[in-house]
């Protein structure tokens, strides 16, 4: 168990790393956005390119954040239901679900993707949109951020494993936002 532990610590990392770089490309597309809206009102001129590269921007930024949010259990589930459960029951909710749901959805998107982004990689495949940008690395990026989602979910089976073996620390004690604010609140003594 040592050796997967690594790994996960390993799978951690990297998307940490990319998950807190890739925020930055919030900023940037917002920035694309506010110069694209102001050239084309004070110049009433535009480019494809432009509008395309915003969407590139956040689209690669929803896409490699992911396996981040994952990371952080900041992840989409109904808090009112989930939260009702003690944390073990939380712990097997968690685990069914990442092996049963999460890993066979990226397991099928992966299969699916790779040709779909190989064939658009070969091809040098453009937008068909007058001054647009080419499409293969937004459709790389797709790739890329289910990939790291992947062993993201490979990451936190391991640790739900360790932590219900009782071999490391459950990282999130609490679950939810309102999880959060109980545990700041007993912290701090209110």
């Amino acid at each position: 168990m040592g050796a997967l532990l690594a790994l996960s610590r390993a799978v951690d990392r990297i998307n940490e790393v990319i998950g807190r770089s890739v925020s930055w490309l919030i900023l940037v597309a917002v920035l694309v956005s506010a110069t694209n809206a102001i050239v084309r009102k004070v110049f009433n001129t535009s480019s494809n390119a432009w509008l395309e590269a915003q969407w590139y921007l956040f689209g690669g930024a929803f896409l490699l954040a992911a396996a981040y949010t994952l990371k952080q259990n900041e992840h989409i589930r109904i808090d009112i239901v989930y939260g009702a459960f003690s944390r073990r029951v939380q712990h097997w909710i968690d685990l069914f679900g990442h092996v049963f749901f999460l890993m066979p959805f990226l397991t099928l998107m992966l299969w699916m993707l790779f040709p779909y982004v190989m064939m658009s990689v070969k091809s040098g495949e453009v937008s068909t949109n007058a001054g647009g940008l080419i499409i293969w690395p937004a459709k790389s990026l797709l790739l890329i951020g289910f990939t790291l989602l992947f062993a993201q979910g490979i990451s936190e089976i391991i640790k739900k494993i360790a932590i219900m073996r009782g071999l490391i620390e459950d990282p999130h004690t609490y679950s939810g936002h309102h999880g959060t604010a109980e545990v700041i609140a007993e912290k701090e003594g209110l």
